[in-house]
C-alpha cells in the first residue's frame, strides 16, 4: 500500500465545530437577507390611447341596500345570493342579486335582479328582471361571469305539481346585447 506524500489535512474531516460554523454562517445570511429588503415596485403600464379604462375603485351596488319590486307582505325580502360583474361593458359593476320573501317555512319562489347605481344616486336600483317570483323558479347554481349571468332554474310543469318537488329543470344564461338581457340555453344544457 503506498502512503500519501502529503500529511492529511485536518480540515478534510467534518467534526461538530464545523457544523456550528455553518449553521452560524446561514442563520446570518438569512437574518441579513430579512432585514434587506428590495423597495417597493414603482412600474406601470403606460395607457394605450384606444384603451377603455375603468373608473378608479368602483365598488358593485350593495343588494342588501336596493328595493326589489317583491311583495312580501310583513314577512320582508332576503337576498339568497349575490355576485358582481360588469355585464354591459361600460367599466363599472352591476351586482345580479337572486331574492325571495323570507318565509317562515316552505320555498317561495325566487326573483332574479340585474343592479346598478349611478355615481350621485345614495341606492342602487333595479334595472332589469331575469326571472320574476311570479314564474314560480328557484335558483341554484348562480354565477356571473365573463359578462354574463347563468343558474340553474327549478320549476314545475303544472300547477299540480306540489311545491315541495319541482319537476323541471332548466339551465339559463343571459348576456348584455343591444340593450337588453337577452336569455339563452348553455350548451349541454337538459330538462328533468
Amino acid at each position: 500500500m503506498q502512503h500519501s506524500a502529503v500529511p492529511e489535512l485536518a480540515h478534510t474531516h467534518t467534526r461538530p465545530v464545523h457544523w456550528l460554523a455553518t449553521a452560524t454562517a446561514l442563520a446570518a445570511v438569512v437574518a441579513l437577507s430579512s432585514v434587506l429588503q428590495p423597495g417597493a415596485a414603482t412600474a406601470a403600464q403606460a395607457k394605450t390611447p384606444t384603451a377603455k379604462s375603468a373608473p378608479a375603485d368602483v365598488a358593485p351596488p350593495d343588494a342588501d341596500a336596493a328595493d326589489f319590486p317583491l311583495d312580501c307582505g310583513p314577512v320582508g325580502v332576503v337576498v339568497q345570493k349575490k355576485a358582481s360583474g360588469d355585464l354591459d361593458g361600460d367599466g363599472r359593476p352591476e351586482t345580479v342579486a337572486v331574492v325571495r320573501c323570507d318565509a317562515g317555512s316552505g320555498t317561495p319562489p325566487d326573483g332574479v335582479y340585474v343592479l346598478t347605481r349611478a355615481a350621485d344616486a345614495p341606492k342602487p336600483r333595479v334595472v332589469a328582471t331575469l326571472v320574476d317570483p311570479k314564474d314560480r323558479m328557484s335558483v341554484t347554481d348562480f354565477a356571473v361571469a365573463d359578462g354574463a349571468v347563468t343558474a340553474t332554474l327549478l320549476g314545475y310543469s303544472s300547477l299540480d305539481v306540489p311545491s315541495c318537488c319541482p319537476d323541471v329543470r332548466d339551465s339559463a344564461r343571459w348576456q348584455w346585447r343591444d340593450g337588453s338581457f337577452v336569455r339563452s340555453t348553455p350548451a349541454g344544457a337538459r330538462g328533468v
